[in-house]
């Protein structure tokens, strides 16, 4: 296990036992999260884009904001609902964030999943072409977004401009070099995560997949990664390819987590239904003593297969404590599972 990051789906309630109690609240924490994060020595701050939720949605200028209060910690998405996204405005904000950041940004992407309203997507002016579905829509917008990475003029010049261009056809500005090798693709089941290989995305693959097979989340997204990397190969890409995997994970080594999570580690998986007709599997949580975590995570076959561990957190309990979290899983936990 090369890195180690934490995920953070920006919950905020008006609740009074939320410690996040306001959008404004959420973006900031976040902000705060990621820079203890970084001093505390993890190598990545991700964070889940939900639209019409109170939770994090436009991610961009929180990403600037994190980029810019931090040096070192990567700063990336899992993930942008790309049925929700215009991918020629998304390469300004993606580069203008990428460029505050120093090139940190790692930017999951994918079709998304269930929203809070009914094609929530035709409210921001999207709709599918005929013959497509929301899914397909997704997946073009995604290539779309890929190829304009390249940063290859495709634009006709105004021969009158009211500033001075480059020669040639026009880019999207500003364009931020690197930045196309570190796109990554969410994907729930096999046969999106092959058709991300082709075309040179990265893999993230979360707490839930659809179910293939009836086995295990662990051991479908093992296979899966397999099949990822054998697709990698055959497309012929030079650079190495990464891949994350999700985990719900919680070392308990004081009152307070044992009070929290004491009894909230699950022992198996569980199936169900997020779409119709569509059965996934989610994945167990983890919360034991630290000793007990590494065996059982060393029995986590994906874990094993990726590169990069993201730690899902509870961002409603304040940023000391979900610090806390991140600390207890870097010192007692991560270095017995290779970590640095």
């Amino acid at each position: 296990m090369k890195n180690i990051g934490f995920l953070s789906f920006g919950h905020w309630s008006p609740s009074p036992q939320s410690g996040t109690r306001s959008a404004s609240d959420a973006l900031l924490q976040s902000i705060d999260l990621a820079v203890a994060a970084e001093e505390l020595g993890a190598d990545g701050a991700y964070f889940r884009v939900h639209h019409f939720a109170r939770q994090l949605a436009s991610p961009f200028p929180l990403l600037a904001a994190v980029g810019a209060k931090t040096s070192r910690i990567e700063i990336g998405t899992a993930v942008i609902d790309m049925r929700y996204e215009n991918p020629l405005y998304m390469i300004e904000d993606a580069g203008a964030a990428d460029l505050i950041a120093g090139g940190r940004l790692q930017l999951g992407i994918s079709r998304g999943s269930p929203e809070q309203v009914i094609d929530g997507w035709r409210y921001f002016g999207y709709a599918p072409q005929d013959g497509q579905s929301d899914a397909d829509m997704a997946r073009a917008n995604a290539e779309m977004f890929f190829k304009l990475l390249e940063g290859k003029g495709f634009a006709q010049p105004n021969p009158r401009p009211m500033f001075a261009n480059p020669p040639g056809l026009l880019r999207v500005e500003p364009h931020s070099e690197g930045l196309r090798d570190r796109i990554w693709w969410g994907a729930a089941t096999d046969a999106t995560a092959v058709w991300a290989a082709k075309l040179g995305m990265n893999l993230q693959s979360s707490t839930l997949k659809f179910d293939e097979s009836g086995e295990p989340l662990h051991i479908q997204q093992a296979k899966q990664i397999r099949a990822y990397r054998e697709a990698w190969k055959e497309a012929g890409h030079e650079r190495t390819p990464r891949v994350s995997v999700s985990r719900s994970i919680f070392a308990l080594v004081n009152d307070m987590d044992r009070a929290y999570f004491g009894g909230s580690g699950d022992s198996t998986d569980h199936f169900g239904y997020i779409e119709p007709e569509k059965r996934a599997v989610f994945g167990r949580s983890y919360a034991a003593e630290p000793e007990v975590l590494v065996e059982q995570l060393r029995e986590d076959e994906a874990i094993a297969e990726a590169d990069t561990l993201l730690l899902t957190v509870p961002n409603q309990l304040g940023v000391d404590y979900n610090a806390h979290i991140i600390e207890a899983i870097l010192k007692h936990v991560a270095p017995a599972l290779g970590w640095r």
